[in-house]
């Protein structure tokens, strides 16, 4: 037994549950079955064999839900290909709201779900009460009915993807525990398990880390960043309940923190309690401190834990009081940081792909995961844009035990929490900071997280306490954002971006390394700043920054806080071998001090050292000033649609340049502004944002980027074929600004985009304009495959879906603010 393992493999799975099979099943699919997967015990023994088989198919965003409504069809025809029973069942699942609010979000679900062409019906109390008999409903304001979701028994359906994956030969070995992962230099070149008490290695060009709450320990020893800790997660099985329908649906109570499933004439009851309990519940440094051989593994129950919980269950479902519980149960689950799983190639170890941190969605996420690491693993790239999940956008402090200890006590809670606008996380905070931070906080600032980043989202009046009170409607910090944005539209705003990520590319290759991977044209004098993106090889877009020339060999690449890791890697990965060309990160060397607005010009003319006109500093230059004691980069450039400069202070003068500027602003009106502003500003000029209005599902063309690609620079750029025949064929969708009446609900994404009586698109990113005086939004329409030109689609007539209600919108393709960006050039 174990002796047949082979000496390599092209790919090595580590862990034999749902995903890890899954993984194996979609590899063979795919030709690709030169495939080894070894499990330390047996299949399904860590978390996979007591998840309760939920499969749903509504997720947050657009990509994560076709990934989970594929896992579904999968389920539904697995039984016919492998001959293995897996007990799924389309049972439907009903969530139901205890309030308007919980039923403004169960509605903008529902919204949601029709942009993917899922079957979703909106239900008051009585057809509450028929679907789920049980269920008490008396202060229930409405619910909605997923009909396409359902059930499946965990361990047999693993079963059956493993059987299709052994029928087309792939090797899986029980009872063999991968030891360590064998590295040369940052590249994945094999496995070492064990076989009968000895070493064997296998060598090959992938392996997958698909190891439950083993995954951060196992990719932790070779240097890869991997953010999950495991919490306790209970449930309870009840004896037979008299008269309970096969067919009940599932029924989720989420403002009860309950979930409940028919199962064999009794129900099953689970919980994500708002306060959950780490396992092990002792802070451990660099181990998880999981036993060796827990396999089919409880954890003792915490009947105090329990007992408010099942108070609300029985508040839900009476029949519950009347009921003996068959079966307590609690075992643990891996939560990340932001309650999103970890797909994808590490971006520390070359070869090492990513598959675990599933947040007790693992079973309904199974399928789709396990078709995107295939396709991943085979051609290079995933089938679609998974961003959410993308393990690159996590951070390297992520990895750390006892941030992650902290933040998992409300990540598991978060699951069933109001999913509000804007929610900020309250655990595991303060981890990264701008040195203006305390400054900051003594004005007013309210606080965001965007990859540990403590950044001001808005600031509060005197008197009042800076803290968020959440809603779908207008918050209560709208007014104060609102004073920000009109002090840049009007006067002059102070932005600290320090977040920002910054790369110091250099060498005398840097410029040639830069213009490949840039599809704008960096071969430009010293002092210019360039706006441009990254794109791969099917011509659609990786990143969307700047390249400042700071000199003849060197540059500065500007980026987004959250894909500061992503872009790095993407960077670092393409340069040729024999380059004479470096990176390195400097953003933490490097705060940044905006200065945005009609009036910035008046103001720093005071403080530095050179002419800030037009004729000397025109829009898109760069040069090096004197800044009250400190010397720091200006580019003249913008993101708000105002006349500005962006200061790049090396960060121990930061505190310095800071106070310079604040104590020369009274005359002009300064205002400190927040992220809040930044966003409502750019929203106003259409400017886009990476990883809401743009992806790896979109070209520039698609996205009115056309006027940043460089066609014909000596050299090409990476995507350029692509972006020919796009160009050739026409885009098949068109990035448009919408406007909906100032009375109209706020929109922010996802949001059904229709005309002419059927969905032709969806909002990627929204918010309040308050210059313009309306809820605003971008989002791309159908363009029914390059056949409608721009003035075709303005010549329709749109609606935006709003929690189930369909508003009238204006749509312009050109920015609804300044258009011709006269305020940006003055």
């Amino acid at each position: 037994m174990g002796h047949d393992l082979p000496g390599s493999a092209r790919v090595v799975i580590v862990g034999g549950g749902i995903v890890g099979c899954s993984i194996a099943y979609h590899l063979a699919r795919r030709g690709l079955t030169d495939v080894v997967l070894l499990e330390r015990a047996e299949l399904t023994s860590g978390t996979t064999w007591h998840a309760a088989g939920l499969v749903g198919q509504l997720r947050a965003t657009h990509n994560l839900t076709r990934l989970a409504q594929y896992t579904s069809g999968l389920f539904a025809s697995l039984e016919a290909e492998t001959g293995q029973a897996t007990g799924f069942r389309q049972t439907g699942s009903v969530s139901v709201a205890a309030g308007p609010e919980r039923f403004e979000e169960l509605k903008r679900q529902a919204s949601m779900a029709r942009v993917f062409g899922l079957q979703v019906e909106l239900l008051d109390a009585r057809a509450i009460a028929e679907l789920v008999p049980l269920a008490r409903v008396d202060d229930l304001v409405g619910g909605v009915f997923l009909p396409g979701d359902g059930v499946t028994n965990p361990v047999d359906t693993t079963r059956a993807l493993a059987r299709g994956a052994r029928a087309a030969g792939v090797m899986i070995r029980e009872r063999t525990p991968v030891q360590r992962i064998l590295v040369e230099g940052d590249r994945v070149v094999g496995v070492e398990c064990a076989v009968g008490g000895e070493p064997h290695r296998i060598r090959c060009d992938v392996v997958v880390n698909a190891a439950g709450m083993w995954s951060r320990e196992l990719g932790g020893s070779v240097g890869a960043t991997v953010p999950l800790h495991a919490a306790e997660h209970y449930y309870v099985v009840t004896e037979p309940i008299e008269g309970l329908s096969p067919r009940m649906p599932v029924l989720r109570d989420q403002d009860g923190y309950a979930y409940f499933k028919q199962e064999a004439g009794k129900l099953l009851v689970g919980w994500f309690e708002p306060v959950a309990k780490p396992w092990p519940s002792l802070r451990q440094s660099g181990r998880t401190g999981i036993p060796e051989d827990f396999s089919f593994g409880t954890l003792p129950a915490d009947f105090d834990h329990l007992e408010p919980m099942m108070e609300t269950a029985t508040h839900r479902v009476p029949a519950l009081a009347q009921t003996g519980i068959q079966l307590f149960f609690n075992g643990p689950e891996s939560f990340t940081p932001d309650d999103r799983y970890l797909l994808g190639e590490s971006p520390e170890v070359t070869g090492l792909f990513l598959a675990c941190g599933f947040n007790s969605i693992g079973i309904q996420s199974s399928g789709g995961a396990g078709k995107v690491v295939a396709d991943w693993i085979i051609d290079g790239h995933p089938p679609m844009d998974v961003w959410d999940v993308d393990v690159r956008r996590m951070m390297p402090f992520q990895h750390n035990a006892a941030y992650l200890r902290d933040r998992t006590v409300e990540a598991l809670g978060l699951l069933y929490a109001m999913h509000w606008p804007y929610r900020q996380p309250e655990t595991a905070r303060g981890v990264r900071r701008s040195v203006l931070h305390d400054r900051l906080a003594s004005r007013g600032a309210c606080f965001g997280v965007v990859a540990g980043w403590e950044r001001p989202n808005w600031y509060a009046p005197a008197g009042m306490v800076p803290e968020y009170r959440y809603g779908y409607g207008r918050q209560n910090w709208l007014p104060f954002s609102g004073e920000e944005h009109r002090a840049v539209r009007e006067g002059v705003g102070l932005f600290d971006l320090s977040s920002f990520g910054k790369f110091l590319v250099q060498g005398p290759d840097a410029e040639r390394v830069l213009n490949r991977v840039c599809a704008n044209n960096v071969a430009v004098p010293v002092g210019t700043i360039v706006y441009t993106q990254w794109l791969n090889d099917r011509g659609t877009v990786e990143a969307d920054l700047t390249v400042t020339r700071e000199a003849e060999d060197r540059f500065l690449v500007v980026t987004a806080a959250a894909t500061q890791i992503r872009d790095l890697a993407w960077l670092r990965g393409h340069i040729p071998s024999d380059s004479r060309c470096t990176v390195t990160d400097v953003t933490s060397g490097l705060s940044v001090l905006s200065v945005m607005g009609p009036r910035s010009r008046e103001l720093l003319s005071g403080l530095v050292d050179i002419d800030l006109d037009n004729e000397h500093f025109p829009f898109g230059t760069s040069r090096v000033v004197d800044l009250g004691y400190a010397r720091a980069r200006a580019n003249r450039i913008t993101y708000v649609g105002e006349l500005g400069w962006e200061l790049y202070v090396p960060t121990e003068f930061a505190a310095g340049a800071f106070d310079t500027i604040e104590d020369a602003g009274g005359p002009v009106g300064l205002r400190l502004c927040g992220y809040h502003a930044l966003d409502s500003l750019r929203m106003e000029k259409a400017y886009r944002s990476w990883g809401h209005d743009l992806s790896t599902d979109e070209t520039p063309l698609e996205a009115g980027l056309g006027f940043a690609v460089a066609w014909d620079k000596p050299g090409g750029f990476i995507g350029r074929e692509a972006l020919l025949a796009h160009r050739e064929s026409g885009p098949a969708q068109q990035l448009m600004q919408f406007q909906l009446p100032d009375d109209g609900p706020l929109i922010y994404h996802n949001e059904p985009i229709w005309s002419n009586g059927r969905i032709v698109g969806r909002v990627t990113s929204g918010a309040y304009g308050h210059t313009i005086g309306a809820p605003l939004g971008l989002g791309y329409v159908s363009t029914e495959q390059g056949r409608l030109d721009g003035p075709a689609l303005l010549a329709r007539e749109y609606e935006v879906e709003v929690a189930c209600e369909r508003i009238s919108a204006q749509a312009s393709i050109r920015p609804l603010y300044d258009p011709s960006s006269s305020r940006v050039k003055s």
